[in-house]
C-alpha cells in the first residue's frame, strides 16, 4: 500500500514525457525501415523466382498492399517452374546399323 502511494506521489513532469516521445520518435524510422526489409526482401526473391516483377514487392510499403500481392502470387501463371532432374540419366544414341558388307 506504500508502494503504491509512493507511484502517486512520483508523477512525472511534462517536460520528462515530451523528452522520452521525442527519443521514440527518433527510433521509430529506424525500427520501420527494418520491418519494411524484413518483409520486402523475401518478396523479392520469391515474385523473381514466379517470374514476376520483384519491384511489385513494393507494394508491402503500402497499406493492404501485402495482400495485394498475396493473391496476385496466388493466382497468376508462374512463367518460370523448376525442372525436375531426371530419374536417370539419358541412354546414349546406339550406332548406327549398316547394311552387311559382302
Amino acid at each position: 500500500m506504500q508502494f503504491a502511494m509512493f507511484l502517486q506521489d512520483q508523477q512525472p513532469d511534462a517536460a520528462a514525457i515530451q523528452h522520452m516521445v521525442m527519443g521514440m520518435m527518433a527510433i521509430l524510422p529506424f525500427f520501420i525501415l527494418i520491418g519494411l526489409a524484413v518483409v520486402i526482401l523475401p518478396f523479392w526473391f520469391i515474385l523473381k523466382k514466379a517470374g514476376l516483377s520483384p519491384w511489385l514487392s513494393l507494394l508491402n510499403a503500402v497499406p493492404l498492399g501485402n495482400l495485394i500481392l498475396l493473391y496476385v502470387l496466388a493466382f497468376s501463371d508462374w512463367k518460370v517452374a523448376p525442372v525436375a532432374p531426371p530419374v536417370w540419366p539419358a541412354q546414349p544414341p546406339y550406332p548406327p546399323s549398316y547394311p552387311p558388307q559382302s
